[in-house]
């Protein structure tokens, strides 16, 4: 698997993973896992910016 397309991947896993802790954070009322999922979520969209910037340049 190219490079590009796991960063691709993963990136999207862990905005997967981030939206199900923020979720579950609004459930339980607890606003560290809300903080934590958002996060989560935001370093996913990174990732895969990276993945489409890695895929442009042919990495």
């Amino acid at each position: 698997m190219k490079s590009s397309s796991k960063d691709q991947l993963e990136g999207a896993m862990h905005e997967v993973k981030g939206t199900a802790k923020e979720i579950a954070g609004k459930l339980t009322d607890n606003p560290p896992l809300v903080v934590e999922g958002s996060d989560e979520k935001i370093a996913g969209k990174v990732q895969g910016k990276i993945g489409e910037i890695k895929q442009v340049f042919g990495k």
